[in-house]
């Protein structure tokens, strides 16, 4: 958990900033003496500081060149609109950003967020460097550990002729590894070939892979040549690996075993130099005790296994693979609210990255031009649309429902319609109010 530093002279602001970084996740500290403040940056490390730049004894400056010294905290100076120059003056000095005041909480919290994915993202890369220094993967987005860890293993088997096999569930970007792994390989001015083996009958699958012959059967007028020949150089892809059937894993362990294959209707060898990488969803052992996938092409294929993380393994990349998405389709709101970025984080994304992009889409749809909010997602957790009060007597349910909406109702009354301090004095999420306050057709 990133620790902040919060100073300002005017304790009010101190306390308000610190808070709704505690609340946000992480863990913050106010002080509104900037002398006490520079004595603690003696004292403790903090990985963020977040200082006003006017204060009449101690300025931020000389917060920020403090921070420089021990060369470990992002400084982000909080500035009225007249001092803006200095602010960017500052960022010479080595500010990370600032902040205009006055400023929504949910904007600093964002950069916050920001600056400690790159502190993350740095330290990552600084573990695996000896494994990812030399690997191009600008095309992949994400940063989390079980990220990092994928890209290592890329790293170590691109360089190579290893046969691959990719496994994870529907959705994670298998595809894209393929791609990493053949671009980062010395085969990369070759083709890349993917086939998708669950896409085609049998006999369509046997002459995608593999060509066939002029009269092979009633419409071949002419030899094809096949995926193998055309990817002779390169890399073929063979994406769903445990849909291939058991006529077809034959021809295809022979491929691999002695380089060669026989075209449909064909009796010559035609030989192949291809990479081969394979990647499925099920459980192949699983498969082979079913008597469904044959065990000496599974340890064919299983030379240099790779795991594709799910997305909830991954879950600090899930803001940045949406402002991609969003950037990607030209959205004129990439930027995601604390309340968005809160609700995605917190989803179990069972259909994993390609779930999130085709929300997103629908997002994009719903919010018509304008930034993205909760009602737009479309995704919802139980314990976040539960019912304030349980009790579920049908003879009572409409009076439950009633007192629901009349608490909801005072709570905002009370704040003024503040929902993150409603949701403070009922005791529940701001997620959880937002659900509720939706359910009863509360604006």
């Amino acid at each position: 958990m990133p620790n902040i530093l919060v100073i300002d002279d005017e304790p009010k602001m101190t306390f308000l900033v610190s808070n709704a970084l505690k609340e946000a996740g992480f863990d913050a500290t106010g002080v509104a003496d900037p002398a006490e403040a520079l004595k603690l940056m003696e004292s403790r490390s903090f990985d963020i500081i977040i200082t006003d730049q006017s204060m009449p004894q101690i300025s931020g400056i000389e917060i920020l060149e403090k921070a420089r010294q021990k060369g470990e905290a992002e400084v982000i100076l909080m500035t009225a609109y007249g001092t803006v120059e200095s602010a960017v003056e500052a960022m010479k000095k080595g500010a990370a950003d600032y902040i205009l005041k006055p400023f929504a909480m949910d904007e600093l919290i964002l950069l916050c967020r920001k600056l400690s994915d790159r502190q993350r993202l740095s330290d990552l890369t600084a573990l695996y460097s000896d494994d990812i220094k030399n690997l191009n993967y600008d095309q992949f987005i994400g940063h989390s550990r079980a990220a990092m860890e994928m890209l290592g293993l890329i790293s170590k088997v691109a360089a190579t002729d290893t046969t691959v096999l990719l496994t994870g569930k529907s959705g994670t970007g298998k595809e894209l590894a393929a791609h990493l792994i053949h671009q980062n390989s010395p085969r990369k001015n070759k083709p890349f070939i993917p086939v998708n083996c669950a896409a085609l009958a049998e006999t369509l699958l046997e002459s995608e892979l593999f060509g066939h012959e002029k009269g092979a059967f009633t419409g071949a007028v002419a030899r094809k040549r096949g995926r193998f020949e055309l990817a002779d150089g390169g890399t073929i892809f063979l994406d769903e690996i445990g849909e291939m059937s058991p006529g077809l894993q034959a021809k295809l362990l022979r491929v691999l075993e002695e380089r060669q294959f026989v075209r449909v209707g064909g009796v010559d060898n035609v030989a192949t130099n291809v990479r081969v990488i394979a990647a499925t969803n099920r459980n192949l052992k699983e498969e082979i005790a079913r008597g469904k996938f044959r065990e000496d092409l599974y340890y064919r294929l299983n030379v240099f296994p790779i795991q594709i993380p799910s997305l909830a393994e991954r879950r600090e990349d899930i803001p940045p693979l949406a402002e991609y998405f969003l950037k990607k389709r030209q959205y004129r709101h990439p930027r995601l609210s604390a309340e968005v970025v809160s609700l995605l984080t917190s989803y179990h994304w069972p259909g994993n990255i390609r779930e999130l992009k085709n929300i997103l889409e629908r997002g994009m749809i719903l919010a018509g031009g304008e930034p993205l909010e909760i009602e737009h997602i479309g995704i919802e957790d139980e314990t976040e649309t539960a019912p304030l009060l349980s009790e579920n007597t049908a003879a009572v349910a409409g009076g439950l429902e009633a007192s629901e909406k009349e608490m909801i109702l005072r709570a905002l009354e009370k704040t003024g319609g503040n929902k993150t301090e409603a949701a403070r004095l009922l005791k529940i999420t701001r997620r959880r109010l937002y659900s509720r306050m939706k359910y009863h057709d509360i604006k």
